[in-house]
């Protein structure tokens, strides 16, 4: 049983809170736009960090993390990338592959729109883990973790607090 924490879309930005919420984690997976190498080492000091880069994402961190990222997670085939879309809507760069051979957990960020979806056509479980940080049009900051347990992906819950009640309690 591995326990996931999963966000996006930080911004440069890793509100305190979220550590709490992912106290309990084995690993920290994010789906890009860290903003810079800080965020990303902040979060990896803290747990094992898996990750790929976003489209906003500097040289500095494109040269550690990759553009997509597919591993297995205990006997789960698991596809990470930043733009990835979604079911009936799927970036035209990731069609050929997700379509091939389809992983059971695909996870994409770049929206700010929290999104669990069970794409009953291709028979995975897609995830967008909305934005964490504060920049961008989303007005609720989210994060999500769940457990791998062999094939079963479950526990499934969701950080949130609204962007105006981040910014004072931060600044």
């Amino acid at each position: 049983m591995t326990r996931i924490g999963l966000l996006s879309d930080t911004h440069c930005f890793i509100h305190p809170r979220l550590f709490t919420f992912f106290e309990k984690v084995d690993e920290i997976w994010h789906a890009g736009d860290f903003g810079d190498m800080a965020t990303a080492d902040k979060l990896a000091e803290f747990k094992p960090l898996r990750g790929v880069y976003g489209n906003i994402d500097g040289q500095s961190v494109r040269m550690i993390y990759p553009l997509h990222l597919r591993f297995m997670c205990e006997e789960t085939d698991v596809w990470i990338t930043h733009i990835g879309g979604y079911p009936g809507k799927y970036e035209q760069y990731v069609m050929p592959d997700i379509f091939m051979k389809p992983p059971a957990l695909f996870i994409s960020g770049h929206s700010h729109i929290l999104k669990v979806i069970y794409d009953k056509k291709l028979n995975f479980l897609h995830v967008n883990p909305g934005a964490a940080g504060c920049k961008g049009p989303h007005k609720v900051c989210t994060a999500i973790r769940f457990i791998i347990d062999g094939k079963d992906i479950r526990e499934l819950e969701i950080w949130e607090m609204e962007r105006t009640k981040i910014v004072p309690e931060i600044f």
